[in-house]
Parts: structure tokens; sequence; C-alpha cells
């Protein structure tokens, strides 16, 4: 029973461990992890990552998402983007989504972390943090995962395209987009060129 709680008192509030971190600080750790997780002393977001929660006055605070998506990949090379944001774009995208896109150089596929939903996407090109442009260009690689009107987005995708600058949307494209957003956005921004222009 000492030992248990000394391995408790050494887990910090918050932090994100795989277990074989916490082996290296017991002998009996899986007979002490279940222990602990049965109390709810630690949880359990996925099969051999675990965090202890940090305590408020509304109880448990879940660990920070960074973390866990990095304890899932065991790297930190990750960029982590909500389809809630491409409504933060005002082009008319209005539905709430639960699922999170993660671009990494990894993991492919869906997964659920702590009772979050994510889709893992390796080898896409992603930027250090997300940025209008990015965002833009990522909404149109990802039109099949929404569940928008496609024919009543594009004048407001044109429109923000061409608000953000054809230059920044140009190289966001050429950096981030697949062949079909790149001949996609460049088509848009033409064509508003054009309406500008005439």
């Amino acid at each position: 029973m000492q030992a248990l709680k000394e391995l408790k008192r050494r887990l910090i509030p918050g932090r994100v461990y795989r277990r074989a971190d916490i082996a290296a600080l017991s002998g009996a750790a899986d007979r002490y992890l279940r222990q602990l997780v049965e109390a709810d002393e630690l949880r359990k977001p996925m099969a051999g990552v675990y965090y202890r929660p940090r305590k408020s006055a509304f109880g448990n605070v879940p660990a920070d998402e960074r973390k866990i998506v990095e304890a899932f990949l065991k790297d930190n090379d990750f960029l982590v983007v909500s389809l809630n944001s491409y409504n933060t774009l005002g082009v008319g995208t209005t539905q709430l989504y639960n699922e999170r896109l993660v671009y990494n150089r990894k993991r492919d596929g869906r997964f659920c972390l702590d009772g979050q939903r994510y889709y893992f996407l390796k080898n896409r090109k992603f930027p250090g943090k997300v940025t209008e442009p990015f965002l833009l260009v990522d909404l149109v690689n990802n039109m099949d995962l929404l569940a928008e009107d496609r024919d009543a987005l594009k004048d407001a995708i044109a429109r923000k395209a061409l608000e953000l600058g054809a230059t920044k949307v140009s190289r966001a494209a050429r950096a981030y987009g697949k062949a079909a957003t790149k001949k996609y956005l460049k088509r848009l921004l033409e064509e508003g060129n054009s309406a500008d222009a005439g």
C-alpha cells in the first residue's frame, strides 16, 4: 500500500504518461495502474497512455489535448485543426463537427482519444500554426468531410481568397493544397480578378 501511495505522489496532476514512464517508477506498474484507474486517480485516454487529472472546483480537469496527441504519436511534430475553425472564415460554413484533424508524419486513421474523435492524416504538409490562408486552403482540401452546400460555398470562398490576397492564398495553396485544391483556387482567383477588372 505504501508503494502505491508513493507512486501516486510521484504522478503530477495534468501530466500525461506512457506506460513505460510509469513502469520506470514501479516494479508493479500494471497492478498499480489498474488500481489508480479504478479509483479515478488516473485516466486512461487510450491503451498505454495515462494522466493524473488536475482537480478544480468543478471536478476533474482533462489533460491538455496537445499532450495526449503527442503521447499517442510519440512525436510533437503535428498540427490539430478543428473542422469548426472553418466557421471563423466567414464563408458561410455553419455546421458543428465533433471530429478534429491531426496532420502528422506517423499515423493515418480515425481514433478516439480521451472521448474526443480525431482523424489522423499522415504526410500532408502543414504549417507550424493555423493561419487564415492555410485554413481556407484546408477547407477546400477537406470539402468532402463537410456537410455544407459546395455550390453555395464557392462564391464565398472566392471572395475570402481575394480579401486575404491572391498572393497569400496562392502561396498557401502551393505549400499545403492537394492538386485539385490548387487548381480550384487558381480558377477562383482568376475568375475573381477578371470580374474585378471588368
